[in-house]
C-alpha cells in the first residue's frame, strides 16, 4: 500500500488572489489602522502616523530580507531589545614598560628556571602551571 507524502509544507496557500491569508491580513490590517488614524487625527496631524503605520504594513507584506519573513526580523529585534544582555570584557594586561602579557608570562618562565623549578610535561600542564603561578600585581 502506497501513500502520497504532502510536499513542501513551508510554503503557505495563495487564498487572496497573490497574497497569502497572512499577507493579506497586514495589508487590510494596515490600511484599517490608515483609515482609522485619518478619520481621528485628519490628514495634517495624521499625515505622519499614517506614513508609518502603511510603510510598516507593505514592508510586513512585500520585504523578505534573505528570504525570511520580515516578522521574524522584527521579532527578533523585539527579543534582544527586552531580554537581558551579557558582555564579556576582557581585560588586555600591559606590563609598564609595554611587554604584553605573552612576553610577561615567558619572562615569569625563565626566572622560574633559573631558580631551579622545572617545567615539564604536556603543554597543557605548562599552560595551567603558568597560570597558577603567574602574579601580574607585581
Amino acid at each position: 500500500m502506497q501513500f502520497k507524502v504532502p510536499q513542501f509544507l513551508e510554503i503557505e496557500d495563495k487564498i487572496f488572489g497573490p497574497f497569502t491569508f497572512r499577507e493579506f491580513v497586514y495589508l487590510v490590517g494596515g490600511a484599517g489602522l490608515c483609515y482609522i488614524l485619518f478619520r481621528l487625527l485628519g490628514l495634517f496631524f495624521g499625515a505622519i502616523p499614517i506614513i508609518v503605520i502603511a510603510s510598516f504594513s507593505l514592508a510586513l507584506t512585500f520585504y523578505h530580507p534573505n528570504g525570511k519573513p520580515f516578522i521574524n526580523m522584527v521579532e527578533s529585534a523585539i527579543k534582544y531589545a527586552t531580554q537581558n544582555k551579557l558582555y564579556i570584557w576582557q581585560r588586555r594586561l600591559e606590563k609598564k614598560g609595554g611587554e604584553n602579557l605573552e612576553e610577561a608570562t615567558e619572562i615569569k618562565k625563565e626566572k622560574m628556571r633559573g631558580n631551579g623549578v622545572q617545567l615539564s610535561g604536556s603543554k597543557l600542564r605548562d599552560l595551567a602551571w603558568s597560570l597558577d603561578v603567574l602574579d601580574l600585581k607585581k
